[in-house]
């Protein structure tokens, strides 16, 4: 990684935001946008304080390398960008270091990545704790379990190739040293119907395909299988091949990792007959038989797959045809034996197939955790890793569903308790005051579920173990008559008549309104799978076989270990798992990975925005921020705050002497944030808004700037100083060398030039004297001439009198004041009217008055103005003169103003004063309300509109709520920079706030109206009146406005209207918003 890449804070070169609780606005679009943005530039994890979101890629990335975990090793959480390794050496340190216990839960539905998640945990604790022969020798069989683990408990789903069909509780131990010493395994709810039938699209587990692929002809022969899915009724073949999965070389992974593990060859060779068997158990076919005395049983067709079923569970045959042909119920001291009939006689078939996988596979995991165990009594440290399912909520939900559902129901309480008290604990011993937190308490539906007495489970056990008919429908009825009332719980037969006419909710099926959402259930199915029966015949028959391992497995099939006591139902024992794991996880500190799923077709680059918003609200990950940022939004330890920020206060710059704390006191006060958004605690420092943390940063970036700028600038002053004074000395050298000899170059020159200039001076005198003499000549000439002309002039002047040269000229002007006289008498006859708008004027007599017409009917126009202006009141004038700003500032540049000219202006359009309604607003402004108007705000996240109170004084603009009339927000006019609008015949305007100021808190306004010219006009000459400064008007289709922290442009294009004339604002994305206009 080069230098320039390297983080030092969560905060640096953040793609979106790293951390959900710094999320400004926080709504779900945002948060989903968020995820989006980060998921598109390959940043697949984002935090929610503690909490890790994980979106899975669907491809390998390049982010956890062995220089990865070296660059997350030891480091503070949000010391670096979000990821896994980051929560796994927060957990490990802490188990390490402060001697608690760890948990990670890893939830998310299928395909969300939760099984790679876990690897990569496990992994980067391998990769970071100690090293060793013992110690290696236990990383490695911790880490081979999982591929064991994986073949025979997943399988590939319509949602993801290798969804784990189980849940997976891991618990690693711990030495004093943080080296690992063995864990132990617990498994949840194995998937075991999936043995018997899959759903369309889907596979049986793993482990089938990879023996018949991967096992070699002597070992198939030896199991008495053959090549070819095929050949087995228990394996789906419509996806029975998988692109990318290898299921030959899978069989060898796992057959090597068994033997790390520590299974001897006998253990492997018994599992895989045990696979076989259950395998084979699938080709097994009935045919139906009548007695003499009409009674139906069954016989099975081909007796050969069960002597070779036999033959591998060292079972004789006869006792196993018998066991799926007849079932003997025992009652105190009697046995009555009944025959089975075909359907009978699959479902024990497919009853034993069934439990015979699913106790290999609780055999599994027993004896990898003997093998995984610690081997020292000493104490241990623990970390618990849980891989479980996450919520479901399918087209048909069946009892798996219901108690999947109902461990996330479980899970999501422990996890909103653990929250706020992992919050309250940093709190109280912060010395922060703790404030109570308001969040949904899914209590009620987890007592709806598992209370006791009234209880879905078990009122679901009562009715398995009543004796006479028991069906879904009776059991559903008992639902109907005991949670009829419950506020969770609906169903079309219960007695509230809420849902007697809900269409949506079948007569079959009942619904709870949990925490995720609600989900529909179909009863169908839930009796026989909660009593998860398996005919003793069968149990017996499967103890009296040869087999060691599977004899092991049936324990209750020995007589001298018979019991007539009915075996818990498989709800009862997961409500007991589910609380053993819950007592487990509440004495161990949390630690949360969310995985999302981004799209359903297992495809990289591709975020489905609808599938990521219902994961996002069934994981309840809106729920955890709210919670999160319900006191303070972010926290950090003095001393890392004090290193980032000490730049930007001149005292804490470069150097502070004195302790974090009062550093950071200092530096907060100085830089004037209010008080009410941080508090000190003992050790960190919390700030209550991410607004203040964004401003802060930005103000660092600045800060940065300009110290790298200084920095530059010192530099290159030394190395300019250090040039000159090297040129200085240079210079001196040759100055010394050179003067002499320029100095006598020019004397020589000087001197020369004077000689020169002496002379010049000579003979410029000499023609002076010169030119002065032929001057006084020729003027004694010149005035003997004028006085003779003169003369002349006088004796013509005498006599000129005798004769008549001057009476055309007195005629003319005589004849010249008669027309005038005329223009003007035929002038005052004609006069046009009064009026200003008046455009006639008498024609001109005489083309030598063309001027002088002219300048008179200017003149008269002026006058008649003057006359007419003199007859305004103070109110008029005040109108036109706003008509005439208008002019000024929209003619010929905004379409819309011509519509305007002949509206007058009428200012306070809601009669505020006198309107009952606004009489609370009225009393609530004090100045003199100027304009009144409705106008429409624009939001600025979406770009709709919402009708708002308008008001303008003298001092301030002012935005109400137009029902309410409560006042939203007030802006001084002086806060006013510039507004903008368009060219086009919207009313829609945009007002620019000053940076900085209170007003611009969340950026400029963004308004229409169909009065956009008055209001503009009435605004612009009240800021000029307040500040005698003129604001920029800016006229054009596309310009800028500041939304919070962003710069978005406003883009207007043509296009049809919906709502007839008004613009349609549509927000793009952060940095575009378009307006259709007509």
């Amino acid at each position: 990684m080069a230098k320039s890449d390297v983080k030092t804070s969560l905060l640096d070169n953040m793609i979106g935001v790293g951390d959900s609780v710094l999320l400004e606005p926080l709504t779900e679009d945002t948060f989903l946008e968020n995820l989006k943005k980060r998921f598109d530039h390959s940043e697949i994890y984002t935090y929610i304080g503690s909490v890790v979101i994980s979106v899975n890629p669907y491809r390998p990335l390049s982010i956890y390398t062995p220089t990865k975990v070296e660059e997350y090793r030891n480091r503070n959480f949000y010391e670096l960008s979000p990821h896994i390794y980051a929560l796994a050496d927060e957990a490990y340190r802490s188990l390490r270091d402060q001697d608690k216990d760890q948990c990670i839960l890893i939830t998310g539905e299928s395909g969300a990545g939760k099984t790679e998640a876990s690897k990569l945990v496990m992994s980067y604790i391998a990769a970071v704790c100690g090293k060793g022969a013992e110690v290696n020798q236990v990383k490695e069989q911790l880490l081979q379990s999982n591929p064991v683990l994986e073949a025979f408990g997943n399988a590939k789903t319509v949602r993801n190739d290798n969804s784990s069909r189980f849940g997976k509780y891991m618990d690693i131990e711990f030495d004093f040293k943080g080296d690992p010493l063995g864990g132990v395994i617990s498994n949840y709810l194995l998937e075991k119907s999936r043995v018997v039938k899959q759903p369309r699209g889907e596979r049986n587990f793993h482990i089938f395909y990879q023996l018949l692929s991967g096992g070699s002809e002597d070992l198939l022969r030896q199991l008495k299988l053959e090549k070819g899915f095929n050949h087995y009724n228990y394996l789906g073949l419509d996806s029975a091949e998988v692109n990318g999965i290898d299921d030959a070389a899978n069989f060898r992974t796992v057959k090597n990792a068994m033997q790390i593990v520590g299974f001897m060859d006998d253990e492997l060779e018994s599992v895989l007959e045990v696979v076989a068997a259950v395998l084979k158990l699938g080709n097994i076919d009935f045919k139906p038989e009548s007695r003499v005395n009409g009674v139906d049983e069954s016989r099975i067709k081909d007796k050969n797959e069960l002597k070779e079923i036999c033959e591998l569970l060292g079972q004789d045959q006869a006792v196993l045809e018998r066991a799926f042909s007849f079932r003997t119920v025992e009652a105190k001291q009697e046995k009555v034996s009944t025959t089975l009939n075909v359907a009978q006689a699959y479902y024990a078939r497919d009853a034993l197939a069934k439990n015979l996988y699913n106790r290999l596979f609780t055999w599994l995991v027993n004896r990898i955790n003997e093998s995984i165990k610690a081997q020292t009594k000493v104490r241990k440290k623990v970390m618990g890793v849980l891989d479980i399912y996450g919520f479901e909520i399918f087209e048909n939900n069946s009892f798996e569903q219901f108690i999947i559902n109902y461990c996330n129901e479980k899970l999501q309480q422990i996890f909103i308790e653990l929250t706020l008290k992992e919050e309250q604990e940093e709190y109280i011993k912060e010395g922060i005051e703790w404030t109570h937190i308001e969040y949904f308490n899914n209590t009620i539906i987890c007592e709806l579920i598992e209370n006791n007495i009234n209880g879905i489970l078990a009122m679901l056990d009562e009715e398995c173990l009543r004796p006479g008919t028991v069906t879904d429908e009776t059991f559903l009825e008992k639902l109907n008559q005991v949670c009829a009332v419950h506020e969770r719980f609906e169903s079309r037969m219960s007695k509230s008549s809420r849902f007697l006419n809900d269409t949506t909710l079948p007569h079959n099926c009942f619904r709870i309104q949990h925490y995720a959402g609600k989900v529909m259930y179909h009863v169908e199915g839930f009796v026989d799978k909660n009593n998860d029966l398996l005919y003793r015949d069968l149990s017996q028959a499967m103890w009296k076989t040869n087999h060691v391992l599977v004899k092991s497995l049936f324990p209750e099939g020995n007589p001298a270990k018979m019991s007539l006591k009915r075996p818990p139902t498989a709800g009862s024992q997961f409500r007991a798992s589910v609380a053993t794991l819950m007592k487990n996880l509440l004495t161990k500190n949390p630690n949360y990975i969310r995985c999302i799923k981004p799209n359903d077709q297992k495809a990289p680059h591709i975020f489905t925005e609808g599938l990521v918003r219902h994961q996002i609200s069934y994981l309840g990950l809106m729920e955890n921020v709210r919670v999160r940022r319900a006191g303070y939004a972010f926290k950090q330890l003095y001393e890392p705050c004090l290193e980032r920020y000490k730049m930007l206060c001149s005292q804490t710059w470069p150097h502070w002497r004195q302790g974090a704390r009062d550093g950071v006191e200092v530096l907060l006060t100085e830089l004037q944030i209010p008080s009410e958004e941080y508090s000190y605690g003992r050790s960190k420092i919390f700030i209550r808004n991410p607004r203040t943390l964004f401003e802060l940063e930005d103000q660092r970036k600045r800060r940065l700037e300009d110290l790298a700028t200084l920095i530059q600038k010192i530099y290159r002053g030394w190395k300019c100083r250090t040039n000159f004074l090297l040129m200085k000395k240079s210079q001196i050298i040759i100055s010394a060398w050179s003067k002499r000899h320029f100095q006598r170059k020019k004397y020589l020159r000087l001197k020369m030039v004077t000689l020169r200039i002496q002379s010049y001076i000579r003979g410029w005198k000499a023609r002076k004297l010169l030119r002065e003499l032929k001057h006084q000549k020729r003027c004694e000439q010149s005035a003997t001439t004028i006085a003779a002309y003169w003369r002349g002039t006088q004796v013509r002047r005498e006599y000129r009198k005798f004769f008549r040269a001057n009476a055309g000229r007195k005629i003319y002007e005589f004849t010249i004041q008669r027309i005038m006289q005329k223009y003007f008498v035929d002038l005052k006859n004609k006069m046009p009217s009064m009026s200003p708008t008046e455009k006639t004027w008498p024609a001109r007599p005489y083309l030598f008055l063309d001027s002088t017409h002219t300048e008179l009917k200017r003149i008269f126009h002026l006058w008649r103005c003057k006359k007419y202006r003199d007859q305004f009141t103070d109110q008029k004038r005040a109108t036109f003169e706003e008509k005439l700003e208008a002019s000024e500032l929209f003619k010929d540049k905004k379409a819309l103003y011509t519509n305007s000219v002949q509206q007058p202006f009428q200012g306070d359009y809601l009669e505020i004063s006198k309107n009952p309604k606004y009489q609370k607003l009225n009393g609530a402004v004090e100045e003199k309300i100027l304009l009144a108007d409705v106008v429409n705000k624009i939001n600025r996240a979406n770009g709709k509109g919402a009708p708002r109170i308008f008001l303008l004084t003298k001092s301030n603009f002012i935005i109400a709520d137009q029902k309410s009339g409560q006042i939203k927000s007030t802006i001084p006019v002086m806060d006013i920079t510039s507004i903008s609008v368009s060219k086009q015949t919207d009313g829609l305007f945009a007002i620019h706030l000053k940076e900085g100021s209170t007003a611009a808190a969340k950026g400029d306004f963004l308004f229409t109206s169909d009065r956009l010219i008055e209001i503009i006009t009435k605004l612009y000459r009240t800021i000029f009146l307040k500040t005698n400064q003129k604001i920029a008007v800016e006229i054009n289709n596309e310009f800028l406005v500041q939304f919070n922290q962003d710069k978005v442009c406003v883009k207007f294009i043509q296009g049809t209207q919906k709502n007839g004339n008004l613009p349609a604002c549509k927000r793009k994305n952060n940095r575009l918003l378009e307006v259709t206009v007509p």
